[in-house]
């Protein structure tokens, strides 16, 4: 979830060296993150502060040095920054696994799709610069945002699938949240490719629409069938699962600004 959105973003606008950069940094944030939660968590004790300065040391010098070269990704501050705020509040009053946690979690992951696309070749508007608008790296690239979407859909979902399988094991509320998602999902890709047939697009973006479909029905018969798994399935097994879907829902994701090609008539 922390290193797909970065590669995906990057490979939508052709990456540049700061794509890797980009996604270091990304990396050493979120350890500096997790390393703050586990030091709140645990009530500011001495002992769990060294992880949090090495961290936090690491992520000022990476960071510096990405925003030396691209200044304009401090438009994004504030977003991720309230997004930082919730939380470290969740973590301060020990709800890091709460359903409001995971999901902001999940939204700053899939939201460095945009970011990602935005320090690329043809990102726009550019981040090399901080003045001239107000629009963040990558924010007004609509193929990044479709890509986001179908990224989003995907990890969104993993936050009721996976506690299904762990913590809420046997949990009839979660497992309906977790089957009511995939199955909008399915809906979703459904309407995308009615869409592409009724303006009789080409035969590239309504196969796309067709993967799209047929992944968002695997994500669903996923949701329905595993939880009701007997034995349930190790964390090793539900791992390797995790990384299958993953793989496949980014190829289709990679497909999607094919979507937008015209239509075969007109």
């Amino acid at each position: 979830m922390l290193v797909v959105p970065v590669l995906v973003g990057g490979v939508l606008t052709s990456p540049t060296w700061r794509t890797a950069l980009l996604l270091v940094t990304w990396l050493t944030a979120y350890l500096a993150f997790h390393a703050t939660g586990l030091w709140l968590r645990a009530s500011r004790r001495p002992r769990y502060l060294p992880p949090v300065r090495a961290y936090a040391t690491a992520l000022v010098l990476l960071g510096g040095t990405l925003l030396a070269t691209a200044p304009g990704l401090l438009r994004w501050a504030p977003v991720y920054g309230a997004l930082l705020a919730t939380s470290l509040v969740c973590s301060l009053r020990r709800a890091d696994r709460s359903w409001l946690n995971d999901g902001v979690t999940v939204g700053a992951a899939v939201l460095m799709t945009v970011v990602s696309a935005g320090l690329g070749h043809d990102g726009t508007p550019p981040a090399t610069a901080l003045t001239g608008t107000w629009v963040p790296p990558g924010a007004d690239d609509p193929a990044a945002w479709a890509v986001t979407a179908v990224l989003a859909g995907y990890f969104f979902g993993t936050v009721p699938y996976v506690k299904t399988l762990l913590r809420e094991r046997g949990n009839r509320a979660v497992l309906s949240v977790s089957v009511a998602w995939h199955a909008l999902l399915v809906v979703a890709a459904v309407a995308v490719l009615a869409v592409q047939v009724t303006h009789e697009r080409a035969a590239g973006s309504i196969a796309v629409a067709v993967a799209l479909v047929v992944a968002a029905a695997g994500l669903l018969a996923r949701a329905v069938l595993v939880p009701r798994r007997r034995p349930w399935p190790s964390p090793r097994a539900i791992g390797f699962g995790e990384i299958a879907a993953t793989l496949a829902v980014t190829a289709a994701a990679l497909a999607v600004p094919a979507l937008a090609a015209p239509s075969l008539v007109g």
